[in-house]
């Protein structure tokens, strides 16, 4: 497996070679794993509207909006 690493990197150019190095230190750094988990906050925030609206209704509402 390694070998196979070394050879798929050598292939890269010297800048993509550089991006690996550094992934590599923050996979080993373990900061790929310590990534905040998302904020869930806003889950129910449309409760009131259900009995108002369809989801595909309010999926063409923003739309509408957004132009």
């Amino acid at each position: 497996m390694e070998s196979i690493i070394i050879e798929k990197i050598r292939k890269l150019p010297p800048q993509l070679q550089e991006e690996v190095i550094k992934f590599i230190d923050s996979l080993n750094a373990g900061e790929v794993q310590n990534r905040k988990k998302p904020n869930l906050e806003w889950i129910g925030g449309l409760k009131a509207y259900r009995d108002q609206y369809t989801s595909l209704e309010l999926q063409k509402k923003a739309s509408d909006w957004r132009g």
